[in-house]
């Protein structure tokens, strides 16, 4: 075969190329034999209808675009194997002839994956992380889990920050009231932000039974078209102001916290290997994805095309919902559950596609430049891996995947240790 590429932009060309009498051969036999099928021919049983009567009623030119179709995806892949091109799209086609006794001519307008010109990957500098875990950080972690564990009591004192109101409520703006600024029995922690800005701080010093009247502004960003920026009056009726108790930090506090430990010094030190690891875990990540960006933005790509970015989305989308459903949710129950449509998650997923995508294309060219090719080992423990990550049969994932899809897999995570593991902090 004959192929010619001829590039017209940045990311697109025109392949031409031709298809063999050899193969039209082939390709009109197999249209023939499925087009006689339904044919009522008098003087022959259906289907039973010779070739040359065929041609001579109907005419050999007749079964071309039969022809073609079972010829042509044959033929285009080769045509790009020749070529070297590597398609992300599928192509325009057009048949320049489809002359009687030659080879046929069809041209294909491809768009192709953008040419990456690599800058700097290894050794690249990014700022340091922080690894440490103090004292403080595990007194902080301890105060947290004892604040969670306090209790609820009555107090006659004035209120203060921190303490619980149980209060009834009602807004008035200009003198009247308003829908849905009205509730009963209400329980507000004072420093919680839970109401608009202002209406707390007035509570603080109120005692059970007293009414305190709120002046606030809502915010303009308020969700009510009425109450943007507008000036309002609460009336409030303090039923009960309640303190937290807070446990006592001892052993029995350990036990409560962790059936795992005994003591509280053994809860300490279990609390600060936890911060521990995920500091370090932080860190790498932080490393990682600094490096990263680093190498992609050294790189030079001089167009996307579109629809690169277009198919990032849709995989992005359904990696995340194929996730989901294997937590048991599907798609129309998140969608009811967070209140958002499909829209909603294409416009969140659209967000860095542009980056995802030029990341993958830049990571695909250090893997060409460092002649990353997985072993048969490496893919047989990539699929042990996967198989313990979701629990699945190490067959339902041979099943699942490629092994041309696993071998690139693995190929981007090389790619990704080249980068992570030559990257120097300061």
């Amino acid at each position: 075969m004959t192929a010619k590429w001829e590039k017209k932009g940045a990311n697109n060309g025109v392949l031409t190329f031709e298809i063999t009498e050899e193969k039209i051969k082939e390709g009109i036999e197999k249209a023939f034999n499925k087009v006689k099928k339904n044919l009522d021919v008098p003087g022959f049983r259906k289907g039973k209808v010779s070739r040359q009567v065929f041609n001579k009623m109907y005419g050999e030119e007749a079964l071309y675009e039969d022809a073609l179709n079972v010829v042509l995806p044959e033929a285009y892949a080769a045509a790009l194997e020749e070529s070297g091109i590597d398609p992300v799209d599928q192509p325009k086609i057009d048949v320049l002839s489809m002359e009687k006794g030659q080879a046929w001519v069809i041209t294909a307008d491809v768009t192709v994956k953008p040419e990456v010109k690599l800058g700097e990957y290894k050794n690249l500098t990014v700022e340091k992380q922080d690894r440490e875990v103090t004292d403080a950080d595990v007194e902080e972690n301890i105060k947290q889990k004892q604040a969670a564990q306090a209790e609820l009591v009555l107090k006659e004192e004035a209120a203060v920050n921190g303490d619980t109101v149980v209060i009834d409520f009602e807004g008035f703006k200009d003198g009247v009231a308003f829908d849905g600024g009205k509730g009963e029995n209400t329980s507000l922690e004072l420093g919680s932000n839970s109401f608009i800005p202002g209406f707390e701080e007035q509570l603080i010093g109120a005692k059970a039974g007293d009414e305190v009247e709120v002046k606030v502004t809502f915010p303009e960003e308020y969700h009510s078209e009425d109450l943007k920026g507008a000036e309002a009056v609460f009336n409030v009726k303090v039923h009960e102001v309640k303190a937290k108790e807070l446990p006592e930090l001892d052993d029995e506090f350990a036990k409560d916290i962790d059936e795992e430990v005994e003591t509280l010094a053994e809860l300490k030190e279990k609390i600060k290997k936890e911060l521990t690891d995920a500091k370090l875990n932080a860190a790498e990540e932080a490393v990682q994805e600094a490096a990263i960006r680093q190498a992609v933005d050294n790189a030079e790509i001089v167009e996307l095309p579109h629809v690169m970015v277009h198919d990032e989305v849709h995989r992005q989308m359904d990696q995340f919902l194929n996730d989901m459903q294997r937590q048991g949710v599907s798609p129309e129950m998140y969608y009811q559950l967070t209140g958002t449509t499909e829209e909603d998650l294409h416009k969140q997923m659209e967000a860095d596609a542009d980056i995802r995508t030029r990341t993958n294309l830049v990571l695909e060219a250090i893997v060409a430049a460092e002649g990353f090719e997985p072993t048969e080992e490496e893919v047989e423990k990539e699929i042990k891996e996967l198989a313990e990550q979701y629990n699945m049969e190490e067959k339902a994932v041979r099943a699942a995947l490629s092994v041309d899809m696993l071998k690139h897999d693995i190929s981007m995570k090389k790619a990704i240790d080249t980068i992570t593991e030559t990257a120097v902090e300061k």
